[in-house]
């Protein structure tokens, strides 16, 4: 689709007028005419407030002229998955497992790989082939090539081990010792809870990236945890590996 027509329909698709596009966006109501009818492209600061207001990539609004590639784990890219900026932007470089809130969440690539060979693995695809695969690729990656200027130095790794700290802390009948905290992002857990408030939330937000794990626990592994925590809360709860029953066992404001 050319970039006429996503921008037409984008615009549509949100009841905008042409007029309060432009003004939102700081243009007149012919430069949004001209882009709709193929006369011009915006230019690209103009792409920049086209992507921050329909939330789409310019990739997106060029009609996807490249295949996008995360810089630091290699998985192909969409719209849906893409990193953000701490003022909520789009950064393009990165999914939102390994870049989230303007924050790289991956400092150790032995970690990133055995994150990411759980869900390489397959009847065609061991995990012997993966690990290598992501050893050999890995070290290509802009992130991993630019580490040592991308680096934080150890700050968010520091905050990780604050929150393990603060959950093994927590002391919950069963819950084995977390270890590790990783990136996680709703689209994988919709189930919803009651907090001690009343407010009906999501385990994870799909809209959000938190820190997390589920772990397997007692029972033979049959009951497992899950754990989600952010800058502002811990959750743990608890449900069967079979049955998916959630119960909500802690919610503490940090």
């Amino acid at each position: 689709m050319e970039t006429k027509n996503i921008i037409l329909e984008l615009r549509t698709q949100r009841g905008m007028s042409q007029d309060e596009l432009a003004e939102r966006i700081m243009v007149t109501r012919q430069a949004v005419s001209r882009w709709e009818n193929g006369e011009t492209v915006p230019n690209t600061e103009t792409l920049k407030l086209l992507s921050k207001e329909f939330d789409v990539s310019i990739n997106t609004l060029l009609g996807e002229p490249r295949k996008l590639i995360c810089q630091c784990c290699g998985m192909p890219i969409d719209d849906s998955i893409i990193g953000r900026e701490k003022d909520g932007t789009l950064n393009e470089d990165y999914c939102k497992w390994c870049y989230a809130d303007g924050t790289y969440t991956y400092s150790d690539m032995d970690e990133l790989i055995d994150v990411c060979v759980k869900n390489m693995v397959s009847d065609n695809f061991t995990e012997e082939q993966a690990r290598s695969y992501l050893k050999e690729m890995l070290p290509k990656l802009d992130y991993w090539k630019r580490y040592e200027k991308l680096s934080d130095n150890g700050q968010f790794e520091a905050f990780k081990q604050q929150l393990i700290r603060e959950i093994n802390e927590l002391h919950v009948e069963g819950l084995p010792r977390v270890e590790k905290l990783h990136a996680l992002v709703g689209k994988y857990v919709n189930l919803k809870y009651t907090l001690p408030n009343g407010t009906k939330v999501k385990f994870l937000d799909d809209e959000k990236t938190y820190l997390g794990n589920q772990l397997e626990a007692e029972f033979g592994g049959e009951r497992c945890f899950g754990i989600l925590a952010d800058m502002d809360f811990i959750m743990v709860c608890t449900y069967e590996a079979k049955g998916e029953n959630p119960e909500l066992l802690i919610y503490k404001k940090r």
